[in-house]
């Protein structure tokens, strides 16, 4: 299993490489179902994977001039703090087992659960694929949503590990009007952020395997690099719809075994 998950790390990082983004959202099920590590351990470990890859594919667009400082200073001020409460004060605070009237609700299956629906949500996003276009607005609404989606970036960063780009760069295009390339660039540094904001936060909580952390995310780095090769020969549209019917499935099968196979 160790070995399916080493190949699985690759497959995140050559992910992000291809088509910007998506392969954070394999990352918990990686370290969970192939390397058995604890749901909640997961996200903190995730956190780390998805923050170091997403930081070399963000330097990669600076040197393309595709990343917008300003704008992730402002987005990211918001996620930033509601990522770094949700991990050193929320999560702590926590129990694993929570009484709800007659039946117990264990957290790291509601955390496995939740981590599904949003893989159905980005699934969704990949597969429609649609050319997003600005809509007119006034800097005070867009300045209004954008603190919105920053909380909300950050709440879905803090608990379950995962950067969110799926919801990041629609709204960095339609609120902030950014071209495409310049969106996708700039959400990768405000994820980066986000999620090593995160991995902070977690310090003291949790024991973590070291070589475990540092391989996985090694080769998901390497991933990138391979990503980036490979999305100069193959179409990246074809290849993020295939990608999504995957993460699709994979959702469904994460919500029938962890509440019907338990």
């Amino acid at each position: 299993m160790e070995l399916t998950g080493y190949i699985g790390a690759l497959f995140i990082g050559i992910s992000l490489g291809l088509i910007g983004g998506g392969g954070s959202i394999l990352t918990v099920p990686v370290l969970v179902y192939l390397f058995g590590v604890a749901p909640v351990a997961a996200t903190s470990y995730s956190l780390f994977v998805v923050g170091a890859t997403s930081l070399i594919g963000a330097l990669n667009n600076w040197r393309r001039r595709l990343v917008d400082f300003n704008t992730a200073f402002l987005f990211g001020i918001t996620s930033i703090i509601t990522v770094f409460i949700t991990r050193k004060i929320i999560i702590p605070h926590i129990p694993e087992n929570i009484p709800m009237g007659n039946t117990t609700l264990h957290f790291s299956v509601l955390t496995m659960v939740f981590f599904a629906v949003l893989m159905l949500l980005a699934s969704v996003s990949m597969i429609r694929s649609t050319d997003m276009k600005t809509e007119p607005g006034t800097p005070a609404a867009a300045f209004a949503k954008l603190i919105l989606y920053g909380m909300g970036i950050g709440l879905v960063t803090g608990f379950l590990g995962a950067g969110g780009g799926f919801v990041l760069i629609p709204a960095l295009v339609l609120l902030l009007r950014l071209p495409m390339k310049k969106a996708i660039g700039t959400s990768l540094l405000i994820i980066a952020l986000n999620s090593l904001a995160g991995f902070l936060g977690d310090k003291g909580h949790f024991e973590m395997d070291r070589t475990l952390l540092l391989s996985v995310t090694g080769l998901a780095i390497a991933g990138v690099f391979v990503g980036g090769w490979i999305g100069k020969v193959v179409n990246g549209n074809k290849l993020k719809k295939g990608f999504g019917w995957f993460v699709l499935l994979m959702g469904i099968y994460i919500i029938i075994r962890e509440i019907w196979l338990r």
